[in-house]
């Protein structure tokens, strides 16, 4: 007798199908009631578990055993004549098939009964939750203080509402309960009529204090209402009438009747909190507030202007500590480093006789601290910088600048987790402050995470439309991606705006030396990037390029210069000029640091070649060394990106480890890293790998990904 007969012949087929539709039910049921009954998942698995171990069980007693009408006997002890298998299996079958139409009649009251209203209620409690959350994430305790529109019949005095709403703002920060949104996110909704639920979710506060300034000779009317940003409805608002000899009792009126108000509702506040703005002659306060808003602009025009309102200022009032300390920032922004021309050794000098006055003055003033931590970072003290700017952040956590330039000292100790974290912060408390949003998208850029950066400008984007800026950063996401072709309208735009501004000159430059613009780029790039195009246009303009690189080495810029000599075989040259300038390498090295983390220090990598080609191997393992050291720093910062690909492979080739550079110069090129088709003319170090098959596939990929870019210039 076969196998599959006998199975048969003892139902254990019927067994095993009865068994399944029935464990189905069961498990149908259970999980309905756990559900009502609310009980733990853990009850859910070990009703499963039993079940299903409970299927093997019995598929074995149906073949063990025999229900007969005396019991339970094992199947060997029932006499085949007197079994009744076929009538059990009839039972059987009536079971499965009662089950399969009880089942089936769940199913269709479950799908078309209970499904609908089900769904129905998923849905309600989903948006729900959701609508919870993202209310969640706005703290009640926050507020937004946007710039009081200007009502006075003279346009000129705008400076002067922007400047009482930002001293009511830097009141309300030394709230320690209240989340206060940053100035430059407040202000950038300055003149626009946008929907207060709209700012409220961009700057991300519950609150908002608006209201308008009418100055006429010696009289001033302030009006504020404070705004519940979700519905628009009013909590409280008052106009102030007063000579403006009082009008530092306004501000702290202004800021008091709204700590009263949100600590009635919100604050978990027990004690009085006492606003008492720093007290000055009317006049100096009025030159020192019109200051500040040329400050923030960031100009060497404007800057020189603020200087010479704020030496009135002090003239008029010499015991006025904010002005002083606005004075010695203003003075830091004028070194050749940042945004003038006043040698950076003179700066600083005068910034730290003027801050140490402010300090003298106003032992607590948070902007002098502000201002000193700059001055510290400035002349490369950065622990004290970083003690300073914590202090400033503890008496007024709203001076966003003081948050930027903290996290910069941290960077540049190589506190990388504490510069990121420091970095989101600010964005959080200033989500459209513009050197916030330069720094984190930075870093996303140089960790590879374009996503990320793609997301964070589509974030901004609606609120700064006409932003040179913001059209510049488009344009870095967009070259960071390897879409060189897509980034140069935005590029293109950005220098457009601000012709002048060489930080918008050198994306520029780099895009086209990316997609082989030499021609262009020659006649009106940076001087850096103008060498590199000269050396790549013709062998006969190396010349020229030569003394342009000299010239800029002559100002402290060695790199070009660098590039140049390696490139032309001079290689005693390029020593002799390094061993004339510094005492070793470590010097060398000290005066060209990295950049959070992006790959700089590829010259180190030529300086070893030209080393090596010069038989000095004792000055090439140092200088291999320390671009090793500076590769490493990278990796810890979380450098991802296509430049940093390539220093990894200009190092491995170097080091001989020619499976290393192919994987990691297919990683740059794939992510858009470009060079000329001859790479081992500009970069010699490269040489050995030409003829190498696998090396001309990754060349021919790099062409092909840029006669791809080139086409869609029209080139």
């Amino acid at each position: 007798m076969s196998i599959v007969r006998e199975l048969k012949r003892r139902n254990v087929f019927r067994v095993a199908a009865a068994y399944a539709v029935v464990g189905w039910v069961l498990a149908e049921v259970g999980g309905l009631l756990f559900d009502t009954f609310e009980a733990p998942a853990w009850v859910m698995k070990v009703y499963l578990s039993l079940i299903v171990l409970g299927f093997p069980l019995a598929v074995f007693l149906a073949w063990a055993f025999e229900l007969t009408p005396e019991g339970l006997k094992r199947e060997a002890e029932v006499d085949r004549s007197q079994s009744i298998t076929a009538t059990t299996g009839r039972k059987l079958d009536y079971l499965i098939i009662a089950v399969l139409i009880l089942a089936l009649a769940y199913f269709a009251v479950d799908k078309f009964v209970l499904d609908p209203s089900r769904d129905a209620q998923l849905v309600q409690t989903t948006t729900e939750a959701v609508s919870k959350s993202q209310k969640s994430e706005i703290s009640d305790k926050s507020i937004a203080v946007l710039p009081f529109v200007n009502m006075s019949d003279d346009a000129s005095n705008e400076y002067f509402s922007d400047g009482i709403s930002e001293e009511i703002l830097n009141a309300l920060a030394k709230v320690k309960d209240l989340k206060v949104a940053g100035r430059t996110s407040s202000f950038a909704f300055k003149g626009r009529n946008e929907d207060l639920r709209n700012i409220g979710e961009a700057l991300g506060v519950s609150h908002i204090l608006e209201g308008s300034v009418r100055k006429a000779g010696v009289r001033v009317r302030i009006t504020a209402q404070l705004v519940k940003a979700e519905d628009g409805f009013h909590l409280w608002s008052e106009t102030y009438d007063r000579e403006l000899t009082d009008i530092f009792a306004i501000q702290d009126e202004i800021a008091q009747a709204i700590f009263d108000e949100l600590r009635a509702r919100l604050l978990d506040h027990g004690g009085e909190i006492q606003f008492a703005t720093a007290r000055a002659d009317v006049s100096a306060f009025d030159l020192y507030l019109e200051a500040k808003q040329k400050i923030y602009l960031r100009r060497r025009g404007p800057l020189e202007e603020a200087t010479a309102l704020l030496d009135r200022a002090i003239a008029i009032d010499p015991d006025y500590a904010p002005a002083y300390a606005q004075l010695g920032i203003t003075w830091l922004l004028l070194s050749e480093d940042q945004y003038g021309t006043v040698p950076a050794a003179d700066a600083t000098e005068q910034a730290k006789r003027i801050f140490d006055r402010a300090m003298s003055l106003d032992p607590g003033s948070a902007e002098a601290l502000a201002g000193l931590g700059l001055y510290f970072i400035q002349t490369g003290e950065q622990e004290q910088a970083i003690e300073t700017l914590q202090k400033a952040l503890s008496i007024n956590p709203s001076l966003v600048n003081a948050s930027h330039w903290l996290g910069i000292s941290h960077a540049q100790l190589g506190h990388i987790e504490e510069m990121k974290h420091i970095r989101r912060e600010v964005l959080v408390r200033d989500p459209l402050y513009l050197p916030g949003i330069n720094t984190v998208l930075d870093d996303y850029i140089r960790d590879g995470e374009i996503e990320e950066a793609q997301a964070l400008m589509d974030r901004i984007r609606p609120y700064m439309p006409a932003s040179s800026m913001i059209l510049l950063y488009d344009g870095v996401v967009h070259w960071a991606a390897g879409r060189v072709a897509d980034s140069m309208p935005y590029f293109e735009a950005a220098h457009e705006l601000e012709p002048e501004n060489s930080l918008w000159k050198g994306p520029l430059s780099r895009a086209l030396l990316y997609s082989w613009q030499y021609e262009r780029l020659a006649a009106v790039g940076l001087d850096e990037y103008r060498v590199y195009a000269l050396m790549r246009l013709d062998r006969s303009r190396s010349e020229e390029a030569l003394i342009l690189a000299r010239e800029i080495a002559a100002n402290g810029g060695a790199v070009a210069l660098i590039h140049v000599l390696v490139q032309l075989g001079r290689h005693a040259e390029l020593i002799e000029y390094l061993e004339s300038r510094w005492p070793d390498l470590q010097a060398f090295a000290a005066d060209f640091p990295e950049r959070d983390g992006w790959s700089e220090r590829n010259y180190l990598g030529l300086i070893a070649y030209a080393y090596r080609r010069s038989g000095n191997e004792e000055e090439f393992e140092e200088a291999m060394s320390l671009y090793k050291a500076a590769l490493d720093y990278q990796r810890q910062t979380g450098a991802n990106n296509h430049p940093f690909a390539f220093a990894e492979a200009v190092y491995a080739v170097l080091a001989g480890d020619h499976e290393t550079t192919l994987n990691r110069l297919a990683r740059a090129f794939e992510g858009g890293f470009a060079v000329n088709s001859q790479l081992s003319k500009f970069w010699p170090m490269f040489a050995p790998l030409d003829g190498d098959p696998g090396y001309q596939l990754i060349m021919n990929r790099m062409v092909e990904h840029l006669n791809s870019e080139r086409a869609k210039l029209g080139l």
